[in-house]
């Protein structure tokens, strides 16, 4: 046992392996790693350096939008006529990345805090006993005062009254006018890996071209300004349905950039998406369909607080900022180069199975890799190479 693990010691410690070649002439295996060895070749040029560009490093950017509205609607309901500018129809005003902008709506004037019946359909009744006092239903306006109004047939509630009729939708929507109202965005990025800023106002867009382009994805693709008609349109809705119930729609400004090329070549390209409207079009979220949201203007009415309220119906815009740009450095391209020339062992490995476990001869093959020295007892003979010559 003692000499055993003395042995096992010093075979340890006295003993080195190194890789032994043979040279095999097979037509078969040779093929096979020509074959292997061409495969990983065109991986690492045609996918790691052109379409990974794994020569390069990479770095997205920060930045910030500004947005602003123009355009002008007009509306004339029972004879009152109203004209409605960027400050009643952009929420929120401040020129955010997200905003919507009103297409349609429904409004409520005169609303004063009191007692009424419900809308039909939210709380019908037949008699008291169906109106609980002082309970609310997730649908309804107020809370029931335990009262069933015989006119109606539905609970009392004290609310804001008279309450909301939000059933009927207006169709066409109020303000069509909206399909021509333009958008202006301002973007700026900044790579910070590279210390390279850009800003969407690229070279040969100045003040006399902003004030008479628009945007065309072919004719004028670097124009920041952007007719709502046009932005529903390639975003693939239908403006009239859209403006009717309300959706959303994302503008992406895209920068992809190379700096190993002039930093001038770096400009945005805009893409538009729409994220959900009308079932009828491209929306699968059928349950809820549209966007709406509500606000109110409160006022006094001989020391009564009153309020108009108007159930907005709108398009929302979410401009989304996407980037990445890349730059040659070495040291990417030097770990692209490594990973590679280490998958080449690949070929070996499977020559190697092929030779030693499948090919008839494999016996011979075996015998041929592996070779067991002793020091003490050379042969002088041992180190004769052999080869085999496929017939």
């Amino acid at each position: 046992m003692k000499n055993q693990i003395t042995n096992a010691i010093s075979d340890f410690f006295f003993e080195y392996e190194t890789p032994r070649q043979v040279l095999v002439r097979n037509r078969r295996v040779g093929v096979v790693c020509r074959i292997i060895q061409l495969v990983v070749l065109a991986y690492i040029i045609g996918w790691v350096f052109i379409y990974e560009k794994g020569y390069q490093s990479t770095d997205i950017a920060v930045g910030s939008v500004f947005t602003k509205m123009k355009g002008v609607g007009y509306t004339s309901i029972n004879g009152s006529e109203r004209v409605w500018d960027v400050a009643d129809y952009v929420f929120p005003s401040q020129g955010d990345a997200s905003f919507v902008v009103m297409t349609n709506y429904i409004i409520t004037e005169g609303q004063q805090m009191g007692k009424c019946p419900e809308l039909h359909g939210k709380h019908n009744c037949s008699s008291n006993a169906d109106c609980e006092g002082g309970s609310f239903k997730r649908t309804g306006h107020g809370q029931m005062t335990g009262e069933c109004v015989d006119e109606t047939k539905t609970c009392q509630v004290l609310a804001w009254c008279p309450v909301e009729d939000d059933l009927v939708i207006p169709d066409p929507p109020m303000l069509m006018s909206a399909e021509n109202y333009t958008l202006f965005i301002k973007n700026s990025v900044t790579f910070p890996l590279f210390g390279v800023s850009r800003s969407n106002l690229v070279e040969g867009i100045d003040a006399g071209y902003i004030r008479k382009c628009l945007y065309h994805p072919e004719n004028a693709p670097l124009c920041p300004i952007f007719r709502l008609g046009d932005i529903v349109k390639l975003s693939g809705f239908n403006f009239e349905t859209i403006a009717t119930v309300g959706g959303a729609i994302g503008v992406v400004v895209d920068w992809t950039c190379n700096f190993d090329v002039a930093v001038t070549h770096c400009k945005p390209k805009y893409t538009f998406h729409g994220l959900y409207g009308n079932p009828a079009e491209t929306d699968k979220v059928r349950a809820s369909v549209g966007y709406n949201f509500r606000y109110a203007q409160h006022y006094m009415e001989d020391r009564i607080p009153k309020r108009t309220l108007f159930k907005v119906f709108g398009i929302r815009f979410d401009i989304i900022v996407q980037s990445l740009a890349r730059k040659f450095d070495i040291i990417p391209t030097l770990t692209a180069i490594g990973s590679g020339v280490g998958i080449f062992g690949v070929a070996t490995v499977v020559c190697d199975l092929v030779l030693l476990y499948l090919l008839p001869k494999r016996a011979f093959y075996k015998n041929m890799k592996f070779k067991y020295t002793d020091t003490h007892a050379q042969d002088p003979d041992s180190e004769a190479g052999s080869t085999e010559t496929e017939k």
